[in-house]
């Protein structure tokens, strides 16, 4: 069988961003390709599993061109998103799903050895917890962006409502890692302090929790917290920051400590941030900023 060193599992999309600075419409989106791609940028074996119509097929061209080995699930259509960006306070958007690809199933993964696997959902259209636990079972390690269950659709408007999520005491137990954003961390855990956002989920047994928000990143592990800031200079490709962070951050992590994690995951977002679309720097582009920065030895 196949080894990786990080797959991504989820969606990928065509988005319609409606923003003061000006829209655009049918930009690929989702976090298996923001988050692959950054996570290619360090050098690791990186796979993506998603679910797209065939002949949407062009938009994985960013992931091949970053030689990530890409399973695709044949859907009837690629989920398409309309994310509206009201304010200029980037974490607020109101989300409409206009298509879906579809869930997930155990029996429809393609065989490869266990490893550290990110669930990267746009919605609660993606994953069960039943799939979350076959995966287990399977031996791999789980990754976990809790968007996958508090961006909960109404199937008849396409509406995405911002709910809490009453089981997210076991999804929490399943992963090794979780994601959020600030809005999401409000959400579960009833309060806007990121750290003390990120200390009630490690106390649901979260053993390493990381927390997006427009200025930076915090992660919190082994009761310790840690929290950098962006330092980007234009937010023209803001949509994709918390997925490539995340990419970036889970790629280093697999061979680099908690803190130096985090920064070189600030620093690839920040360079991201700058232009649309995917991470288009290199690995030196991002070490360049680290030692700009006094990050990096």
């Amino acid at each position: 069988m196949k080894r990786y060193d990080l797959v991504f599992v989820g969606h990928i999309t065509f988005d319609d961003i409606e923003a003061r600075e000006g829209s655009s419409r049918d930009v690929p989106g989702g976090a298996p390709l923001f988050g692959a791609v950054a996570a290619a940028a360090s050098n690791k074996s990186i796979a993506v599993i998603t679910r797209i119509a065939r002949e949407d097929a062009h938009i994985l061209a960013p992931l091949e061109a970053k030689g990530v080995d890409i399973f695709l699930q044949p859907a009837s259509e690629t989920t398409h998103m309309r994310v509206v960006h009201q304010t200029e306070n980037l974490d607020e958007r109101l989300l409409y799903q206009m298509k879906n690809a579809g869930f997930f199933v155990i029996e429809e993964m393609p065989p490869f050895e266990p490893c550290l696997i990110h669930l990267g959902a746009l919605t609660d259209r993606e994953f069960t917890l039943e799939f979350m636990r076959q995966l287990r079972k399977r031996g791999f390690r789980l990754s976990v962006d809790m968007q996958n269950f508090v961006r909960q659709v109404d199937a008849a408007t396409g509406i995405v409502q911002f709910r809490d999520v009453p089981a997210k005491r076991e999804i929490v137990s399943l992963v090794d890692m979780v994601k959020l954003d600030v809005v999401e961390a409000e959400l579960l855990t009833g309060t806007q302090d990121l750290k003390e956002a990120a200390a009630i989920v490690e106390d649901w047994g979260s053993a390493e929790t990381v927390i997006t928000r427009s200025d930076g990143a915090l992660v919190r592990c082994g009761g310790q917290t840690y929290f950098e800031r962006y330092v980007n200079r234009s937010s023209h490709g803001r949509t994709g920051r918390g997925d490539t962070t995340m990419g970036a951050y889970l790629a280093w992590r697999l061979d680099h400590d908690v803190h130096e994690s985090l920064q070189f995951a600030v620093a690839l977002a920040s360079i991201k941030m700058e232009s649309p679309g995917p991470f288009r720097g290199t690995l030196s582009d991002v070490l360049a900023v680290m030692a700009r920065l006094g990050r990096f030895a």
